[in-house]
């Protein structure tokens, strides 16, 4: 069990009880039993949720740091802990009605498959909601969801998130992976559910960061646009990951006799200069998310919008500390020996996890490359851009 010292905070208790349960929850396939009691002890949940409703209304950034040191724990474990942190964020976001409703039931656990894959038909009072949505992180453990749906009449669709209790869902289980198997994101699916205008919420306002709720609370966390602060979160169990395989390969430089070398690995200039290597990466990593995350925090604090180009140049952030933390597991896995790829090696484990996740659209190199570079030269890009 974690020694909690203050609310919200993830202790290193914490994270050395997530290394600890990596491999039950991989065989799971959804966090273990006591992983939710610990991170409902911790109210970390809490970390985004508005004071009006008694949480502890942090700055967004401070989201970050915790979900990258417990990637050192397990990749999975802090892709799902952070996803379910930032879907109160979310639910913040929607009008004041929907956040009276889903706040008085906390913690509030909602997994959010952002993919329009869902049909809501208008009817009096709201939409009648049918659809399928898969990757739902989190679902395992949900009391809420929030799902996208093409919405309006045929001739005037738009997208929305739509809210909805837990048992308006059916769960399919289809997550057998060989990465991130932690997460249990089954498919969530729903037939004819009537959902109250109150609970939706135009994707457009959210992608802009003018989302209703952005005005109900005195606080620029709820200013933030949407991409920018998914993309940005999603890339830290990646970089905590590759934090934690280059400390581990450290380790193993001291430990390890190279066979038919008689040598210890240490002392080879090539381990060392692929060390120092991973280190230097991972520093100007860090440097580019402080600087993509100061940019967009100084403009939300001044109140302004964060125009398209700011948001387009935060997801290619993401997208590249995602790419190079990969490259750099990459790198070091191939010079760690065999030995780290039998299942008891966490390395491995790590490598599976970070190859799967670079996997998530938001991370697309390419297009994240082409919408930033199109947009710093003025050119339009497509209206369904996820920028």
């Amino acid at each position: 069990m974690t020694t909690i010292e203050a609310r919200g905070v993830i202790t290193d208790e914490f994270v050395a009880a997530l290394a600890e349960r990596a491999e039950e929850a991989e065989t799971l396939r959804r966090l273990p039993e006591a992983t939710v009691a610990d991170l409902t002890a911790s109210g970390f949940t809490e970390l985004l949720v508005p004071a009006a409703y008694g949480g502890l209304q942090a700055p967004f950034p401070a989201l970050l740091d915790p979900v990258r040191r417990m990637a050192h724990g397990c990749t999975s474990s802090a892709w799902t802990i952070g996803f379910l942190t930032l879907h109160n964020w979310m639910l913040a976001l929607f009008g004041e009605q929907a956040q009276q409703e889903a706040f008085a039931d906390r913690p509030f656990l909602a997994p959010a498959p952002l993919a329009p894959t869902g049909r809501g038909v208008p009817v009096d009072g709201g939409i009648r909601l049918t659809g399928r949505w898969s990757w739902a992180t989190g679902v395992m453990h949900a009391n809420w969801i929030i799902v996208c749906a093409l919405c309006g009449p045929d001739d005037g669709l738009f997208p929305a998130l739509a809210l909805l209790p837990a048992g308006d869902i059916t769960v399919e289980d289809v997550w057998h992976t060989d990465g991130m198997r932690a997460t249990g994101s089954n498919d969530a699916m729903v037939t004819d559910v009537f959902v109250p205008e109150h609970r939706l919420v135009r994707v457009t306002d959210i992608y802009a960061g003018t989302a209703p709720g952005a005005g109900l609370h005195d606080s620029a966390t709820y200013r933030w646009p949407m991409v920018p602060a998914l993309a940005l979160l999603s890339a830290m169990p990646a970089l905590g990951s590759a934090e934690r395989v280059t400390e581990t390969y450290a380790q193993r430089l001291a430990e390890r006799v190279l066979a038919y070398e008689g040598v210890m690995q240490k002392d080879k200039p090539i381990a060392q200069a692929r060390l120092a290597g991973a280190q230097v990466r991972l520093r100007a990593l860090r440097g580019l998310l402080a600087d993509t995350v100061g940019e967009i925090e100084t403009v939300v604090a001044a109140g302004d919008s964060v125009d398209k180009p700011v948001r387009a140049q935060a997801r290619l952030a993401a997208a590249h500390i995602v790419a190079e933390s990969k490259a750099v597991i990459t790198d070091l896995m191939g010079a760690g020996g065999a030995s780290i790829h039998f299942l008891s090696s966490p390395m491995q484990r790590f490598k599976r996890d970070v190859d799967v996740l670079s996997g998530h659209v938001v991370f697309d190199y390419d297009t994240a490359r082409e919408l930033a570079g199109a947009l710093s030269l003025g050119m339009k890009i497509p209206r369904t851009s996820m920028i």
